[in-house]
């Protein structure tokens, strides 16, 4: 790299000795400090330590070179955003690169990389890490640090098997670990709540995790593994699944549950070892693609399988109604049908221990709903998006097995003493109601993790909320909160997320600064003049250095 490229923000340019005139393109003096460089598709083999003259660069790209170390510099550039070194020859990272607090993209694809620095978890910025097509035998456990981590790219490495610390990873949208030596997935991978894609093609598996959190997980591939039994409890949760694809495995059987996959549009079975199918396929709503050449299906002609998926589909459904001529009149049986002729999913309680009747604007939820559930111990309840004015008294008849209680967008003014008396509650979603204040009786909800108070009317912070020994996310943002007290906070060991967003805060205790915990504080929109808007725009971990340098000594 020429030396003068290092040195761009230093010097005056050459034609400034010569020239006496300027016009205002050629105002050298006005310029701005170097941004970006990008050096990329060239023969380098080393980056100079020079590079620490362009401290403001926010991206550097020098993918495909041939680099084989980096320079230690690059820890002082505090600005990098993005930084690209795949497709190299680089053996390992300097320890100095995980000084880099607003690094978000970092790509070290197609390199030699054997190992990561274990403090690989310090660069908390990071949203999107790509280490894929490399030498690397395990994955550091600081890993679960990385909670803004959206994109993370393991693909083409040797790993046997994955932290289960992974699943701290809360932002994580997209997990590629296709073309390892995993055997197993940890069942921990399964309750990444915010997982969308995940790729596991080309390893060793032998079955499918459960996934009782992955409710937003749209694309599953785990083509050509060893997978031998698709369980029932591997799909049961996937209500968000558009693409399941599992070509040349072991499949003997596709279980009826498959059904459950409302949202499937592409289903891929070819080269297995399945003989028959659920008719019940042919019902899906959404499915435009099945694949299933490669079989030995006794009851499916080639010739039929070679017309394409929409006529595979309605011959399915015809075998269904073959199979049950009384189908055609009466309503399915998984389907009750109540006096507001809404049908309850008696599937959805039986199964999958939901008991849902959300979106039906009702004032108070019909007695046959609760009379449904019966003796199943119902887990979940989603009452949400009706005009309810109060919690339904007869919640407390699932008050032994009910964990995630929503009652979202309605009209609750108040908390009952019977939603108190669900001891097993770890999740409550209560946004968007007319809630003021919350019983002291709350207190007896010691499992309690998640709470979303947001667009309520609340003047003053909750106090019970602050006996609640295992909460772990508040959301209060959208009220009228106007202090909070952070000598209680400090107490709550567990709390990882406080969101405040648009309240009425005047002023913010620099004592909350103390509270180590909070990974996430959220505070924007709050009238308070300091700490200014840049300063949180940096993020949790500045905020609170911020605030602990103003705690007086």
């Amino acid at each position: 790299v020429p030396q003068h490229v290092w040195r761009i923000n230093l010097d005056t340019p050459e034609e400034a000795q010569h020239n006496l005139s300027f016009g205002a393109a050629d105002r050298w003096w006005e310029q701005t400090d170097l941004t970006k460089l990008i050096l990329a598709s060239n023969k380098l083999q080393s980056l100079s330590e020079d590079v620490r003259l362009l401290p403001a660069l926010t991206v550097l790209d020098v993918h495909d070179n041939q680099l084989t170390s980096l320079p230690s510099a690059l820890g002082q550039l505090e600005n990098l955003q993005k930084l690209d070194v795949s497709h190299n020859k680089v053996r390992s990272l300097p320890e100095e690169l995980l000084r880099l607090p607003r690094l978000r993209s970092l790509f070290l694809q197609h390199n030699e990389l054997s190992h990561l620095p274990q403090g690989l978890g310090q660069l908390l910025s990071l949203e999107e890490l790509d280490v894929s097509n490399n030498q690397l035998t395990e994955i550091p456990t600081s890993f679960a640090l990385l909670i803004n981590l959206v994109r993370l790219n393991l693909a083409c490495n040797q790993l046997k098997d994955l932290p289960a610390d992974l699943r701290a990873m809360k932002s994580l949208r997209q997990l590629d670990c296709t073309k390892n030596y995993l055997e197993v997935v940890p069942p921990e991978l399964a309750t990444m709540a915010s997982l969308e894609q995940l790729y596991l093609r080309k390893n060793k598996l032998r079955s499918l995790p459960e996934f009782p959190s992955c409710k937003l997980l749209k694309e599953l591939h785990a083509g050509e593994n060893q997978i031998e039994i698709l369980n029932a409890e591997s799909l049961e949760h996937l209500n968000s699944l558009s693409v399941l694809e599992l070509r040349d495995n072991k499949i003997k059987a596709v279980p009826e549950e498959i059904t459950l996959l409302q949202k499937l549009e592409r289903l891929d079975l070819a080269n297995n070892d399945i003989s028959r199918l659920p008719y019940t396929l042919g019902n899906l709503p959404q499915l435009k693609f099945l694949a299933l050449e490669g079989n030995p299906l006794r009851t499916i002609r080639r010739d039929l399988l070679e017309k394409g998926t929409q006529e595979l589909l309605k011959y399915l459904r015809s075998k269904i109604q073959d199979a049950d001529p009384a189908s055609r009149e009466e309503p399915p049986v998984t389907a009750m049908t109540l006096p507001s002729q809404c049908r309850l999913n008696m599937h959805a309680i039986t199964s999958l221990k939901l008991l849902e009747y959300s979106e039906q604007q009702v004032l108070e939820i019909p007695g046959d709903v609760f009379d449904a559930v019966g003796a199943t111990p119902v887990a979940t309840v989603n009452f949400s998006k009706n005009q309810l004015g109060e919690v339904p008294p007869r919640i407390v008849e699932l008050k032994d097995s009910v964990c995630d209680v929503n009652l979202g967008f309605n009209k609750i003014s108040s908390v009952s003493l019977e939603l108190c008396r669900l001891h097993k509650l770890t999740h409550l979603d209560l946004r968007n109601n007319i809630l003021t204040s919350l019983p002291e009786e709350m207190e007896a909800l010691t499992k309690l993790q998640i709470i979303n108070l947001a667009f309520n009317r609340f003047k003053v912070f909750p106090s019970v909320l602050y006996q609640l020994p295992a909460l772990e996310t508040i959301l209060l943002s959208n009220n009228q909160v106007g202090s909070v007290d952070p000598v209680q906070l400090r107490g709550m060991e567990r709390l990882g997320t406080l969101d405040l967003q648009n309240n009425d805060l005047l002023q913010v205790p620099p004592e909350l600064g103390t509270c180590e915990n909070l990974r996430t504080l959220l505070l924007e929109g709050n009238p308070f003049r300091v700490p200014r808007a840049a300063l949180l725009a940096k993020g949790t971990a500045a905020v609170l250095e911020y605030l602990r340098s103003r705690i007086p000594s």
